[in-house]
Protein backbone atom coordinates (compact mmCIF):
# COMPACT_ATOMS: atom_id res chain seq x y z
CA UNK A 1 0.00 0.00 0.00
CA UNK A 2 2.78 2.41 0.93
CA UNK A 3 4.52 1.58 -2.34
CA UNK A 4 1.36 2.33 -4.35
CA UNK A 5 0.93 5.68 -2.59
CA UNK A 6 4.47 6.68 -3.45
CA UNK A 7 3.98 5.75 -7.10
CA UNK A 8 0.74 7.78 -7.16
CA UNK A 9 2.41 10.73 -5.48
CA UNK A 10 5.36 10.64 -7.90
CA UNK A 11 3.02 10.49 -10.91
CA UNK A 12 0.90 13.33 -9.51
CA UNK A 13 3.97 15.51 -8.95
CA UNK A 14 5.32 14.73 -12.43
CA UNK A 15 2.02 15.60 -14.09
CA UNK A 16 1.57 18.67 -11.90
CA UNK A 17 5.02 20.05 -12.66
CA UNK A 18 4.53 19.35 -16.37
CA UNK A 19 1.23 21.24 -16.33
CA UNK A 20 2.89 24.17 -14.56
CA UNK A 21 5.75 24.21 -17.06
CA UNK A 22 3.76 23.75 -20.27
CA UNK A 23 0.45 25.46 -19.43
CA UNK A 24 0.64 27.77 -16.42
CA UNK A 25 4.02 29.36 -17.18
CA UNK A 26 3.17 30.28 -20.82
CA UNK A 27 -0.19 31.69 -19.75
CA UNK A 28 1.49 33.84 -17.11
CA UNK A 29 4.13 34.95 -19.59
CA UNK A 30 2.04 35.59 -22.69
CA UNK A 31 -1.60 35.11 -21.79
CA UNK A 32 -1.87 38.59 -20.29
CA UNK A 33 0.28 40.29 -22.94
CA UNK A 34 -0.74 43.81 -23.91
CA UNK A 35 0.14 46.18 -26.73
CA UNK A 36 3.73 47.41 -26.54
CA UNK A 37 4.79 51.05 -26.57
CA UNK A 38 6.48 52.25 -29.75
CA UNK A 39 9.86 53.81 -28.99
CA UNK A 40 9.97 57.62 -29.02
CA UNK A 41 6.24 57.77 -29.68
CA UNK A 42 2.90 57.81 -27.89
CA UNK A 43 1.66 55.05 -30.23
CA UNK A 44 1.12 51.43 -29.27
CA UNK A 45 1.83 48.29 -31.28
CA UNK A 46 0.37 46.18 -32.77
CA UNK A 47 -3.03 47.47 -33.80
CA UNK A 48 -5.95 45.06 -34.09
CA UNK A 49 -6.29 43.67 -37.61
CA UNK A 50 -9.31 44.62 -39.71
CA UNK A 51 -12.08 42.06 -40.01
CA UNK A 52 -11.00 41.17 -43.56
CA UNK A 53 -7.40 40.60 -42.49
CA UNK A 54 -8.49 38.55 -39.48
CA UNK A 55 -10.54 36.30 -41.74
CA UNK A 56 -7.59 36.20 -44.13
CA UNK A 57 -5.43 34.56 -41.47
CA UNK A 58 -7.79 31.59 -41.55
CA UNK A 59 -7.57 31.45 -45.37
CA UNK A 60 -3.77 31.54 -45.04
CA UNK A 61 -3.98 28.68 -42.56
CA UNK A 62 -6.50 26.64 -44.57
CA UNK A 63 -4.34 26.75 -47.70
CA UNK A 64 -1.19 25.64 -45.88
CA UNK A 65 0.81 28.78 -46.64
CA UNK A 66 2.86 28.28 -43.46
CA UNK A 67 4.26 25.09 -45.00
CA UNK A 68 6.41 27.18 -47.37
CA UNK A 69 6.69 30.56 -45.65
CA UNK A 70 7.85 31.72 -42.24
CA UNK A 71 6.80 34.79 -40.29
CA UNK A 72 9.87 35.21 -38.10
CA UNK A 73 12.74 37.54 -38.99
CA UNK A 74 16.07 36.60 -37.45
CA UNK A 75 18.59 39.14 -36.21
CA UNK A 76 22.23 38.70 -35.26
CA UNK A 77 22.73 41.98 -33.39
CA UNK A 78 22.83 45.73 -33.77
CA UNK A 79 25.40 48.32 -34.75
CA UNK A 80 25.25 52.07 -34.28
CA UNK A 81 25.87 55.19 -36.33
CA UNK A 82 26.73 58.35 -34.42
CA UNK A 83 25.45 61.51 -36.10
CA UNK A 84 26.70 64.98 -35.20
CA UNK A 85 23.64 67.23 -34.98
CA UNK A 86 25.24 70.37 -33.52
CA UNK A 87 28.92 71.30 -33.53
CA UNK A 88 28.59 73.81 -30.73
CA UNK A 89 30.73 76.89 -30.26
CA UNK A 90 34.04 75.09 -30.03
CA UNK A 91 34.69 72.88 -33.03
CA UNK A 92 38.30 72.31 -31.99
CA UNK A 93 37.11 70.82 -28.70
CA UNK A 94 34.89 68.39 -30.61
CA UNK A 95 37.80 67.29 -32.78
CA UNK A 96 40.02 66.80 -29.72
CA UNK A 97 37.29 64.83 -27.98
CA UNK A 98 36.94 62.48 -30.93
CA UNK A 99 40.68 61.96 -31.22
CA UNK A 100 40.72 60.76 -27.60
CA UNK A 101 38.52 57.78 -28.40
CA UNK A 102 40.17 56.74 -31.67
CA UNK A 103 42.41 54.22 -29.93
CA UNK A 104 39.51 52.80 -27.94
CA UNK A 105 37.41 52.37 -31.04
CA UNK A 106 40.10 50.66 -33.12
CA UNK A 107 41.11 48.49 -30.20
CA UNK A 108 37.56 47.12 -30.12
CA UNK A 109 37.40 46.55 -33.87
CA UNK A 110 39.96 47.77 -36.41
CA UNK A 111 37.23 47.73 -39.08
CA UNK A 112 35.17 50.40 -37.32
CA UNK A 113 34.69 53.22 -39.76
CA UNK A 114 35.51 56.80 -38.86
CA UNK A 115 34.01 59.18 -41.41
CA UNK A 116 35.24 62.49 -40.00
CA UNK A 117 33.92 65.50 -38.16
CA UNK A 118 33.30 67.41 -41.38
CA UNK A 119 30.61 64.87 -42.25
CA UNK A 120 27.19 64.70 -40.63
CA UNK A 121 27.86 61.08 -39.76
CA UNK A 122 30.95 60.71 -37.58
CA UNK A 123 31.16 57.00 -36.87
CA UNK A 124 29.55 54.13 -38.76
CA UNK A 125 28.81 50.61 -37.53
CA UNK A 126 30.23 50.84 -34.03
CA UNK A 127 29.05 49.04 -30.90
CA UNK A 128 26.60 50.63 -28.49
CA UNK A 129 29.39 50.97 -25.92
CA UNK A 130 31.59 52.92 -28.33
CA UNK A 131 28.61 54.98 -29.53
CA UNK A 132 27.82 55.97 -25.95
CA UNK A 133 31.48 56.97 -25.36
CA UNK A 134 31.48 59.12 -28.50
CA UNK A 135 28.21 60.80 -27.49
CA UNK A 136 29.52 61.51 -23.99
CA UNK A 137 32.71 63.06 -25.38
CA UNK A 138 30.75 65.24 -27.80
CA UNK A 139 28.39 66.40 -25.06
CA UNK A 140 31.28 67.21 -22.74
CA UNK A 141 32.84 69.33 -25.50
CA UNK A 142 29.61 71.28 -25.99
CA UNK A 143 28.23 69.52 -29.07
CA UNK A 144 25.17 67.38 -29.66
CA UNK A 145 24.81 64.02 -31.36
CA UNK A 146 22.35 61.23 -32.05
CA UNK A 147 22.88 57.49 -31.95
CA UNK A 148 21.09 55.54 -34.66
CA UNK A 149 20.53 51.85 -33.89
CA UNK A 150 20.80 49.57 -36.93
CA UNK A 151 19.88 45.87 -36.60
CA UNK A 152 21.73 43.41 -38.81
CA UNK A 153 21.42 39.80 -39.83
CA UNK A 154 20.91 37.60 -42.89
CA UNK A 155 17.13 38.10 -42.98
CA UNK A 156 17.45 41.85 -42.57
CA UNK A 157 20.06 41.99 -45.34
CA UNK A 158 17.58 40.20 -47.61
CA UNK A 159 15.09 42.98 -46.97
CA UNK A 160 12.63 40.75 -45.15
CA UNK A 161 12.33 43.03 -42.13
CA UNK A 162 13.76 45.99 -40.26
CA UNK A 163 14.28 44.12 -37.00
CA UNK A 164 13.87 40.73 -35.37
CA UNK A 165 10.44 39.28 -34.70
CA UNK A 166 9.26 39.39 -31.08
CA UNK A 167 6.22 38.10 -29.18
CA UNK A 168 4.35 41.40 -29.52
CA UNK A 169 4.21 40.93 -33.30
CA UNK A 170 1.81 38.00 -32.86
CA UNK A 171 -0.50 39.47 -30.22
CA UNK A 172 -3.60 39.29 -32.43
CA UNK A 173 -2.76 36.08 -34.33
CA UNK A 174 -4.79 32.95 -33.61
CA UNK A 175 -3.20 30.62 -34.48
CA UNK A 176 0.34 31.96 -34.82
CA UNK A 177 1.78 30.93 -38.18
CA UNK A 178 5.52 30.97 -37.48
CA UNK A 179 6.36 28.35 -40.10
CA UNK A 180 9.59 26.35 -40.25
CA UNK A 181 10.44 26.06 -43.97
CA UNK A 182 11.43 28.79 -46.39
CA UNK A 183 10.55 27.48 -49.81
CA UNK A 184 9.43 31.09 -50.29
CA UNK A 185 10.52 34.33 -48.59
CA UNK A 186 9.65 35.24 -45.03
CA UNK A 187 6.37 37.19 -44.83
CA UNK A 188 6.65 38.87 -41.42
CA UNK A 189 6.94 42.33 -43.01
CA UNK A 190 5.50 41.67 -46.47
CA UNK A 191 2.71 44.23 -46.02
CA UNK A 192 5.28 47.01 -45.68
CA UNK A 193 7.60 45.52 -48.29
CA UNK A 194 4.92 44.99 -50.96
CA UNK A 195 1.94 47.20 -50.02
CA UNK A 196 0.13 47.01 -53.38
CA UNK A 197 -3.10 44.98 -53.11
CA UNK A 198 -3.16 44.31 -56.87
CA UNK A 199 0.41 42.94 -56.68
CA UNK A 200 -0.57 40.56 -53.90
CA UNK A 201 -3.66 39.34 -55.78
CA UNK A 202 -1.85 38.88 -59.12
CA UNK A 203 0.90 37.00 -57.27
CA UNK A 204 -1.69 34.65 -55.77
CA UNK A 205 -3.29 34.06 -59.18
CA UNK A 206 -0.11 33.76 -61.27
CA UNK A 207 3.09 33.92 -59.19
CA UNK A 208 5.40 33.66 -62.21
CA UNK A 209 3.83 36.78 -63.70
CA UNK A 210 5.66 38.82 -61.05
CA UNK A 211 8.50 36.53 -59.90
CA UNK A 212 9.86 34.68 -62.93
CA UNK A 213 11.45 31.76 -61.12
CA UNK A 214 8.84 31.46 -58.38
CA UNK A 215 8.16 27.91 -57.18
CA UNK A 216 4.85 28.98 -55.66
CA UNK A 217 1.78 27.20 -57.07
CA UNK A 218 -1.04 29.40 -58.43
CA UNK A 219 -4.12 29.76 -56.23
CA UNK A 220 -6.52 30.25 -59.13
CA UNK A 221 -9.42 28.61 -57.32
CA UNK A 222 -9.57 31.80 -55.24
CA UNK A 223 -10.47 33.78 -58.38
CA UNK A 224 -13.19 33.90 -60.97
CA UNK A 225 -12.43 34.19 -64.69
CA UNK A 226 -15.45 35.62 -66.47
CA UNK A 227 -16.58 37.56 -69.50
CA UNK A 228 -16.50 41.32 -69.19
CA UNK A 229 -19.99 42.75 -68.83
CA UNK A 230 -21.14 46.20 -69.84
CA UNK A 231 -18.13 47.58 -67.97
CA UNK A 232 -15.05 45.95 -66.43
CA UNK A 233 -15.33 45.07 -62.75
CA UNK A 234 -13.55 47.56 -60.47
CA UNK A 235 -12.04 44.50 -58.74
CA UNK A 236 -10.59 43.01 -61.94
CA UNK A 237 -6.86 42.31 -61.66
CA UNK A 238 -4.36 44.39 -63.61
CA UNK A 239 -1.75 42.06 -65.11
CA UNK A 240 1.73 42.83 -66.47
CA UNK A 241 2.09 42.59 -70.22
CA UNK A 242 1.87 39.05 -71.54
CA UNK A 243 -0.12 37.59 -68.63
CA UNK A 244 -3.55 39.17 -69.08
CA UNK A 245 -6.56 36.85 -69.68
CA UNK A 246 -7.97 36.49 -73.22
CA UNK A 247 -9.61 39.54 -74.73
CA UNK A 248 -13.10 40.05 -73.39
CA UNK A 249 -12.33 38.21 -70.13
CA UNK A 250 -11.31 39.41 -66.68
CA UNK A 251 -10.03 37.85 -63.47
CA UNK A 252 -11.91 38.87 -60.34
CA UNK A 253 -10.90 37.87 -56.79
CA UNK A 254 -13.38 36.00 -54.61
CA UNK A 255 -13.98 37.18 -51.02
CA UNK A 256 -11.48 34.54 -49.87
CA UNK A 257 -8.78 36.02 -52.14
CA UNK A 258 -9.47 39.53 -50.89
CA UNK A 259 -9.29 38.36 -47.28
CA UNK A 260 -6.01 36.51 -47.88
CA UNK A 261 -4.51 39.57 -49.57
CA UNK A 262 -5.81 41.71 -46.69
CA UNK A 263 -4.00 39.47 -44.21
CA UNK A 264 -0.74 39.64 -46.18
CA UNK A 265 -0.98 43.43 -46.35
CA UNK A 266 -1.50 43.56 -42.57
CA UNK A 267 1.84 41.84 -41.91
CA UNK A 268 4.00 44.80 -40.88
CA UNK A 269 6.70 44.44 -38.24
CA UNK A 270 7.89 48.00 -38.75
CA UNK A 271 7.55 49.53 -35.28
CA UNK A 272 10.65 50.03 -33.09
CA UNK A 273 10.07 48.46 -29.67
CA UNK A 274 12.01 48.37 -26.40
CA UNK A 275 12.89 44.72 -26.97
CA UNK A 276 13.65 45.23 -30.68
CA UNK A 277 14.89 48.80 -31.22
CA UNK A 278 15.96 50.41 -34.45
CA UNK A 279 16.22 53.97 -35.71
CA UNK A 280 14.33 54.88 -38.86
CA UNK A 281 16.42 56.13 -41.76
CA UNK A 282 16.63 59.91 -41.52
CA UNK A 283 16.95 62.27 -44.45
CA UNK A 284 18.17 65.83 -44.51
CA UNK A 285 15.38 68.45 -44.64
Amino acid sequence: MKSSFRVFLAAFLALGLSWCGFVLAPVNQLGTARQAAVLNSSDVYPLQRTGEATLGLQIYRANGCAACHTEQVRQEGVTCDVVLTELGKNGAAIVNALVEIEDLMHKENPENEHIGVSSEKIYHKVSKTIADSISDKIAAAGGKSETHIIPFGVDIARGWGLRQSVAADFLYDTPIQLGSLRAGPDLANVGARLPDANWQLVHLYAPQALVKKSAMPPFRFLFEVRKVGNAPSPDALKFPQGFAPPAGSEVVPTPDAKQLAGYLLSLKTDAPLYEAPFTSVMTKP
